[in-house]
């Protein structure tokens, strides 16, 4: 796995998304359209650095997917400052994603 992103676990997952613009990436391991989303992910990350890109497993973040509702996956969820700003759900392009963030960004 890359790098590019933080690995969320349920117990921290609040205090990570607390601050700042983080776009979290629900998924499982077992979920082909998540694996595609992947290397998507990782040139969002590179190319935006206004924005922490994140990764939560839903098998093991149960209590945080329900939570917020997450229904399908993959399922990406933005937070400003800890607060949902927005959401995309499957299988998205980068640029989808970027436009996706910059709006984020002055929601």
């Amino acid at each position: 796995m890359s790098d590019a992103f933080k690995f969320l676990e349920e117990e921290t997952f609040e205090q990570e998304v607390a601050s700042g613009l983080t776009l979290v990436d629900f998924y499982a391991d077992w979920c082909g359209p998540c694996r595609m989303l992947t290397p998507v992910l990782e040139e969002v990350a590179q190319e935006v650095k206004e924005a922490t890109i994140a990764k939560i497993d839903i098998d093991k973040a149960q209590k945080t997917a329900s939570t917020f509702q997450v229904t399908s996956i993959p399922t990406l969820v933005l937070f400003k400052d800890g607060k949902e700003v927005g959401r995309l759900v499957g299988l998205r392009d980068k640029e989808t994603i970027k436009e996706f963030l910059q709006k984020g960004e002055t929601a």
